[in-house]
């Protein structure tokens, strides 16, 4: 139930806040992206697109993409529906973080700090020391598998020049933050069109596909299946873009008025729910190019991208040329084949 406008507990939280009024969320990029005053309504709701693809990454990291795989090899478009609803949970949880971050002007974090009391504040954040921790080793790991499967290059090799991202980023926040969104986007993008031609070759039967978005009793009689959804929910609502979120969205100049703030509440929410149904499309193209391509062909134990990667070509009746020998093939004075 909403407290009233003058109630004690509402009056607590906006003298804490106020007095935190001088610690801004993001503090290198608050209000640093433009919002065009009188522009048309496309315009302004342009300036607000970015923070939902920077959040909805988490939704695509390499835990969903081998839960997604085992579920497709082994139990077909059955765990679609397990995808779409979990994607949905994580829509609503966006916005409230969203909703939260603009209405207060204060993100997650600071509005925990603010009203629970120190030990919980403690709890909370050894919580998220423990996510961000298992996080980055699935981010580090991931990368260096695909640096290996791409280029050969020893794990610990790839898993160094991981951390690399961090430089990375760094110069894209000195250049702007929008440099930042531009470049996430852009590598999104490219991850959507990988996988709708993944999908085009593989030729899932249409019927089976849209069957497997409609929940199914056997999911919760399956303890097999149901520990692969367990394992897709897990992987898909990521606790740490809530408080990730919160933030992001104060890096947009509106108007700190009743109006300004109801504006921006409806841009960012439509912002991360367009890249929320992004992230679903990469997420089911994941369980569907495995079911259309390892469950019916006897590949049913396909659980690793390192198996999904050796395999999918020669099932797929696609292959090109490994990187390394690309650029072999452009050394100057010779071309090998």
């Amino acid at each position: 139930m909403a407290s009233p406008p003058h109630s004690p507990r509402r009056s607590v939280l906006h003298s804490v806040f106020s007095a935190q009024e001088s610690r801004l969320s993001l503090p290198e990029a608050h209000a640093s992206v433009t919002v065009p005053e009188g522009a048309s309504r496309l315009r302004r709701f342009l300036a607000f697109v970015g923070p939902g693809y920077m959040v909805s990454v988490g939704y695509m990291d390499p835990g969903n993409w081998a839960t997604d795989l085992a579920g497709g090899a082994q139990f077909g478009f059955t765990l679609l529906s397990v995808i779409m609803l979990s994607n949905l949970m994580a829509i609503l949880l966006q916005s409230l973080a969203a909703r939260l971050g603009i209405a207060t002007g204060h993100d997650l974090a600071q509005a925990c700090r603010a009203y629970f009391p120190r030990s919980v504040n403690i709890l909370l954040w050894l919580a998220c020391e423990v996510a961000i921790i298992a996080c980055d080793l699935a981010e580090v790991i991931g990368t260096a598998i695909a640096l290996q499967l791409l280029f050969g290059m020893p794990l610990l090799l790839g898993a160094c020049l991981s951390a690399l991202d961090a430089i990375l980023l760094l110069l894209l926040m000195r250049l702007g933050f929008r440099w930042l969104e531009a470049f996430v986007m852009a590598l999104l993008g490219l991850i959507a069109v990988c996988f709708g031609f993944q999908i085009a070759a593989a030729s899932p039967p249409i019927a089976a596909v849209m069957k497997g978005f409609l929940p199914s009793p056997v999911i919760l009689t399956n303890p097999q299946m149901l520990y692969i959804a367990i394992g897709i929910v897990g992987a898909t609502v990521m606790p740490h873009n809530l408080y990730l979120h919160s933030s992001l969205v104060q890096t947009r100049t509106y108007a700190r008025t009743s109006a300004g703030r109801r504006e921006a509440i409806r841009w960012s929410t439509l912002d991360s729910t367009i890249a929320l149904m992004l992230a679903l499309f990469v997420n089911a193209g994941i369980l569907i190019v495995a079911a259309a391509a390892f469950h019916t062909t006897g590949h049913q134990d396909v659980a690793e991208i390192q198996q999904a990667y050796t395999l999918i070509s020669p099932l797929l009746g696609w292959g090109l040329p490994p990187p390394c020998l690309l650029l072999r093939c452009w050394l100057p004075g010779r071309i090998q084949p």
